[in-house]
């Protein structure tokens, strides 16, 4: 059964950085996209980054050039580095996973099978 972990949520001001860890475990044999979502109060959940085996990477408009989406494999560890956060970045955060597709690229769509528990993220002053 796939484990999804995540912690280092917090509160931080704008501006702050928080960075984000999801330990997994419990993969079988197989490609796996890897992404973080975020919901806030009120509003539906968005995929905020991805990436796959291969290290693609993908980033909603929103954080792109603040956040950094990776990976270390021999730690079992998804990661997200979260820079210059404004407060509309607050939000509970959540690593997912699903099956790599084979020929196509990961995005936010589709059937993400694996979900952690959430991290509480709150930017405010």
């Amino acid at each position: 059964e796939v484990q999804l972990v995540e912690s280092g949520g917090g509160l931080v001001q704008p501006g702050g950085s928080l960075r984000l860890s999801c330990v997994t475990s419990g993969y079988s044999y197989g490609r796996y996209c890897m992404g973080w979502f975020r919901q806030a109060p009120g509003d539906e959940r968005e995929g905020v980054a991805l990436t796959d085996a291969d290290d693609y990477v993908n980033y909603v408009d929103s954080v792109k050039g603040r956040f950094a989406i990776s990976k270390d494999n021999a730690k079992n560890t998804l990661y997200l580095e979260m820079n210059s956060l404004k407060p509309e970045d607050t939000a509970v955060y959540y690593c997912a996973a699903k099956n790599e597709v084979p020929g196509r690229a990961c995005d936010y769509g589709g059937s993400w099978y694996f979900w952690g528990q959430g991290t509480q993220v709150t930017v405010s002053s």
